[in-house]
């Protein structure tokens, strides 16, 4: 079957009034916001918001985060709601504390991918062949995934020296590396504090220090996953499954193959997500260290419109939030209230400027709290630090919602044969 032929069965049809942001607008809002926070950065004397150590900590939190969306992006484009990235999260941190106690983290980083996977398949068997909501399917596995490594920890790790019921005992690190030269240079560099300069040398610090090599390969998976499943005959086919299954399937595409496939590499992503929390974020299992990242991931799919590059940026948003609680929190958090004001102002600005003046009276009241807020108080209390990611989360889904577009067949189901 050709290429064009499957082009045919599933045309991405844009949707009238919403146009996709071109690259280069993309990447001109992003050199934006880093100005604006440089900008911040000297006026509250906050340099910790762009510091090297901040970025290093913020893209390890962000990997989990980022390959649980990743999964969920590849179920999503074949019509299959992923709900259970939590469970395959979490299947993935004990299969690789447990091999990687064995036999080492590299065999650990396997059985992180096949635990993660055969909730993937779990996942398809109840979905794709038997029909279950995909909702109700999600939810069950989460619950059925903390329940299973809760049991299997007491046989595994019990009487082990240093693991019980709820932790492993401590398992050999990957390793972590930098750049020579670059990354000395770089930290030094950003502790000049200069206007920008000091910003982007942070940025790029974080990530050539302290990196792990499964940090590589996560970053890997997510221009991969672009390839396989924009530029592929195998992506168009497994994408036309979420867009229009019967349509592929009367062009011979094995829909059922594809589903499951696309579930299977969902579970596997996430179970690497898994396997980095507890073979390099923590070297060691403990229960209920996937933090909710799987429902976040998810979050930080939806925010990147089902595209890889999206998904990126969002992990990265998430991730970077997460790490403000870690490092000088209260202060950190209380800066960026100013950057938020300022970057609300400007788009009640731009809404006055299309013409939708009820949104940017909203808006503009937003960013005047915001404002006040910023100069009413010193420090953001501990309490508002660790809500942060999630409080982001929910901002950040209802501030994109207007311009998202699921997979068409996403969540719907399907049974061979239902287009005769």
């Amino acid at each position: 079957m050709s290429t064009a032929t499957v082009t045919k069965a599933a045309p991405a049809a844009p949707q009238p009034g919403r146009r996709r942001i071109s690259l280069p607008v993309l990447l001109l809002i992003i050199a934006g916001v880093l100005v604006l926070t440089s900008v911040v950065r000297l006026i509250t004397d906050a340099h910790g918001i762009t510091s090297t150590g901040q970025m290093s900590g913020a893209l390890r939190l962000a990997v989990p985060i980022g390959l649980a969306g990743l999964g969920g992006l590849w179920a999503e484009r074949a019509g299959v709601v992923n709900i259970g990235l939590e469970g395959m999260l979490i299947l993935g941190t004990w299969f690789g504390a447990w091999a990687g106690y064995q036999w080492g983290p590299w065999v650990g980083i396997v059985f992180g991918v096949l635990g993660g996977a055969l909730g993937g398949l779990l996942h398809a068997i109840v979905t794709v062949t038997f029909n279950v909501n995909h909702i109700v399917s999600g939810v069950a596995l989460n619950i059925l995934a903390l329940g299973t490594t809760r049991y299997l920890s007491t046989f595994a790790f019990e009487g082990e020296e240093g693991g019980t019921s709820k932790q492993s005992p401590g398992v050999e690190s990957l390793g972590k590396f930098s750049v020579p030269g670059l990354s000395d240079w770089l930290h030094d560099l950003n502790q000049k504090h200069w206007f920008l300069v000091s910003d982007i040398a942070g940025l790029l610090g974080g990530l050539l220090t302290d990196v792990s090599p499964l940090t590589l390969i996560a970053v890997a998976m997510v221009p991969l996953s672009w390839f396989i499943l924009w530029r592929t005959a195998f992506g168009l086919r497994l994408r036309s499954c979420g867009e229009n299954p019967i349509a592929a399937e009367s062009l011979g595409v094995n829909v059922y193959k594809y589903k499951y496939l696309a579930v299977i590499i969902s579970g596997g992503l996430a179970g690497l997500g898994g396997a980095f929390l507890s073979l390099v974020a923590s070297n060691i299992y403990l229960e209920g260290q996937t933090g909710q990242r799987g429902y976040i991931g998810l979050a930080a799919m939806i925010f990147g419109n089902w595209m890889p590059g999206g998904l990126a940026l969002g992990a990265g948003l998430f991730g970077y939030t997460d790490s403000l609680k870690l490092r000088g929190g209260g202060t950190n958090v209380h800066a960026l209230l100013l950057l938020i004001a300022i970057l609300l102002l400007i788009g009640a600005a731009y809404l006055i400027w299309r013409k939708r003046y009820v949104p940017a009276v909203i808006t503009a009241a937003a960013s005047a709290l915001m404002f006040l807020w910023y100069g009413l108080t010193d420090e953001v209390p501990n309490q508002v630090v660790t809500a942060t990611p999630y409080v982001v989360t929910l901002l950040v889904l209802s501030l994109s919602a207007q311009r998202l577009r699921m997979p068409k067949a996403d969540g719907m189901p399907y049974r061979k044969g239902q287009g005769k």
